[in-house]
C-alpha cells in the first residue's frame, strides 16, 4: 500500500472540504407546501386576506402550510402538493415590500394585483392531487406564498415565509 505525506494528505482534505463546501453552498433549500381546503361544499369566508385589521384565521376553509417556514437566502425549490379532493389550487410567492401592508388587491377579481404585488414566480393551478415544483432565487426579507385563485386569497389561503440571510 502507498503511503502519501502527512502535507499531502492534508492538502487533499482541505480540497475536499473546500469542493463540499462550495457544493453545499449551490445546493438549494427545499420547502415542502401543501395547498389544502375543507372541500367545496365547505362555505368559503371572506375578509382573512393577509393583514386584515381584526383577521382570525381560525376561520378559513382553507390554505397554505410550508414546511420549513424559513430558509436561507439563495436557492430555494418549493415542492407543491395540491392536497384538496376537488378544488384547483396555485402557489405563488410575493415579496413583502413592507410585511405591516396588505398586498394590493383588485376587488372585482376577487385576487390579489400581481403585477404590482412582487411576484417571484408561481405553480400554476394545479388540479386536485397534482404537484409541481418551484425553484427560485430568493434574498432575505418576509414573503407570503398566496394561492390567487378568485376568492381563495380572500378566503385565507396564504402563509408568512421568510428567508433569512
Amino acid at each position: 500500500m502507498k503511503r502519501i505525506s502527512r502535507r499531502a494528505a492534508i492538502g487533499l482534505a482541505a480540497v475536499m472540504l473546500m469542493a463540499g463546501g462550495a457544493g453545499a453552498a449551490q445546493a438549494a433549500s427545499t420547502v415542502k407546501v401543501s395547498l389544502w381546503d375543507k372541500g367545496a361544499s365547505a362555505e368559503m369566508p371572506t375578509g382573512l386576506a393577509y393583514a386584515t385589521p381584526g383577521l382570525d384565521i381560525t376561520k378559513a376553509t382553507m390554505g397554505i402550510k410550508a414546511s420549513p417556514g424559513s430558509v436561507k437566502a439563495g436557492a430555494v425549490t418549493f415542492k407543491v402538493k395540491n392536497d384538496s379532493k376537488d378544488t384547483i389550487h396555485e402557489m405563488i410567492v410575493m415579496f413583502m415590500a413592507d410585511p405591516t401592508k396588505p398586498l394590493p388587491y383588485i376587488s372585482n377579481e376577487n385576487r390579489v394585483d400581481e403585477d404590482k404585488a412582487g411576484d417571484k414566480g408561481e405553480v400554476s393551478e394545479l388540479d386536485p392531487g397534482k404537484s409541481g415544483t418551484l425553484t427560485v432565487d430568493l434574498k432575505a426579507g418576509k414573503y407570503l406564498l398566496i394561492c390567487n385563485v378568485p376568492g381563495h386569497y380572500g378566503a385565507g389561503m396564504w402563509a408568512e415565509f421568510t428567508v433569512n440571510p
